[in-house]
């Protein structure tokens, strides 16, 4: 007997694997698709980012409509594990950026100096990264597994 899952509950999660997604702006979508995935755009409906690795669907609605990795105009961070890839997608700081800083100094200054211009309001989340939010959680995590790679 296959248990169903409740309506509220499928919008909230990726129909590919299961993931909970995160609310993302509509001012997101429309800047980081590529125009033939734009003109699938349901402007009326939300919808959020699934932040699984596992998963190659970036966006997803309730109504089950997704965009995948190749309907973006970037590599998304959580999906794509190059080293080229943006961390940071507003001051380019990549994971190899991250890591070299870290192998040259040992420590890394991207922490503070994003952190100095998100005061300075130059940030452009909502428009520069795939997540639609802030990257600072995205930075440390891969500033915390350079350092560990050092020892």
């Amino acid at each position: 007997m296959t248990e169903k899952v409740p309506a509220i509950s499928r919008q909230q999660v990726c129909p590919r694997d299961g993931t909970k997604g995160k609310p993302v702006e509509l001012v997101t979508l429309k800047s980081l698709l590529i125009g033939a995935a734009l003109e699938r755009l349901d402007a009326q409906i939300t919808y959020k980012f699934c932040p699984s690795s596992n998963c190659s669907v970036v966006y997803f609605s309730h109504t089950g409509q997704t965009f995948t990795t190749e309907d973006l105009k970037v590599p998304v961070f959580q999906k794509d594990f190059g080293e080229q890839v943006l961390t940071c997608y507003c001051f380019d700081w990549s994971r190899q950026r991250l890591g070299a800083e870290i192998e040259q100094t040992g420590t890394s200054t991207a922490l503070s100096a994003i952190t100095a211009h998100i005061k300075a309001k130059r940030c452009g989340c909502e428009v520069n990264n795939p997540q639609g939010s802030c990257c600072l959680g995205n930075v440390r995590a891969v500033i915390e597994q350079s350092k560990r790679g050092l020892t």
